[in-house]
């Protein structure tokens, strides 16, 4: 980025010309005890689907006691990171429930799933060892690779074959990375497929399942789950705690020593303050919730099923993703960030609120609304929701 203020000014022009510049709404409150699908901004009440509260946890009773307890036993802030004096009780508690939860050795969290990714990265490649990664995988896979000094290479999104096809053609690669789910598109990646290609090559596969862990699989252990794989198959296994789970964090799962390895090198674990305890406290509170109410997960399924019937019927032009992740697509015409825009800004105006996605985030030509669904979502929700995207839609296209 240029220094020179004339510079910024015009990078900043040209962002608002080209309709992508990123924007914040202001929520004033969330007026209803206990439900994160409706909330106050600018005045207006509006109905939120652009969360990734997937299982409607945010604003559940039991995680807010369990995070008030928290902080009422061990401070509002941790104070220091986990190898000075933040690592608290609850820390460790949360540690060895994800570890068992997922299926492994061992698990240790990290304050965000950027930092996570790029501790990960960090740690186990090093400056000009080659990293294979899917073309959509999210930011901060990306950039992990590029900061630890890898060599980036990218196969064709959810594409095994091309993955192994690239392979073949490098002189050695230490890791394979992947989203479970993809954060914009809602899809899956091919895991039992890209396990076998990671181990055949005896390379690590990291698996980002920040949105898949709490929604996917029978028990709600996520992509892996879904994908008839264990906790083996990704030797590297990223999760949040922000999405399905309702609260803030992130950590990184695999057998003892792997995780003892990040303990020692990873920098973003290492020199950073730990999540505040009351945080780790509610998210023991979520996992026992997705453990024991399996009808969270039932619901939202059905929520996400009843939704793209109901888009089908309105012809409404959806990806290809059975997640809660909806995206709707623009086309490739000119303008679609701007047709993105004014659709999400006439959706809001109706009390809707859905993100519209445009480059960088996306690739070019492939701006969409998000449309993220919650088990805290009715059918009513649903439907009129589907109306209203339909009137706007016909509205936008002329027909």
């Amino acid at each position: 980025m240029h220094r020179d203020p004339q510079a910024i000014s015009a990078d900043l022009a040209a962002l608002e010309a080209q309709h992508l510049r990123r924007q914040r709404r202001l929520i004033d409150a969330y007026p209803v005890a206990g439900d994160g699908t409706r909330a106050t901004v600018a005045g207006a009440l509006v109905r939120v689907f652009c969360s990734n509260d997937y299982l409607g946890l945010a604003h559940h009773p039991a995680l807010l006691a369990a995070q008030q307890g928290g902080a009422a036993g061990f401070g509002v802030g941790s104070g220091a990171a986990h190898l000075v004096s933040g690592h608290c009780h609850p820390h460790h508690a949360l540690e060895e429930e994800l570890a068992a939860f997922v299926g492994c050795e061992r698990a240790l969290l990290f304050s965000t799933g950027y930092m996570a990714n790029l501790g990960v990265l960090s740690t186990f490649v090093a400056r000009g060892e080659c990293v294979l990664e899917d073309r959509l995988n999210h930011a901060s896979l990306l950039d992990g690779a590029r900061l630890a000094g890898a060599r980036l290479l990218r196969y064709a999104h959810t594409d095994a074959l091309d993955a192994a096809r690239r392979w073949a053609a490098l002189p050695h690669c230490t890791l394979l990375a992947t989203d479970g789910v993809f954060s914009m598109d809602g899809d899956v990646a091919p895991l039992a497929a890209l396990s076998r290609l990671a181990s055949d090559h005896k390379a690590w596969l990291l698996v980002d399942d920040a949105h898949g862990l709490g929604v996917l699989g029978a028990n709600g252990r996520g992509s892996l789950e879904a994908a008839g794989c264990t906790a083996a198959a990704a030797p590297l296994l990223m999760g949040t705690l922000g999405k399905a789970l309702g609260c803030f964090g992130a950590f990184v799962a695999g057998d003892a020593e792997v995780v003892e390895v990040l303990v020692q090198h990873a920098r973003s674990f290492i020199y950073t303050t730990a999540l505040p305890p009351g945080i780790a406290a509610a998210a023991r509170a979520a996992l026992v919730l997705v453990a024991r109410e399996s009808w969270r997960r039932e619901h939202l399924h059905a929520l996400i099923a009843r939704f793209r019937r109901g888009a089908a019927q309105r012809a409404l032009p959806l990806a290809n993703s059975l997640s809660p992740i909806q995206p709707l697509l623009m086309g490739r015409a000119a303008g679609d960030s701007a047709r993105a825009l004014r659709l999400s800004e006439a959706l809001f105006a109706r009390g809707y609120w859905v993100g519209a996605i445009r480059p960088p985030t996306v690739p070019a030509g492939t701006a969409r609304l998000r449309i993220t669904l919650s088990a805290a979502h009715s059918e009513a929700d649903i439907d009129a929701l589907l109306d209203t995207l339909a009137e706007v839609w016909r509205q936008e296209m002329g027909t």
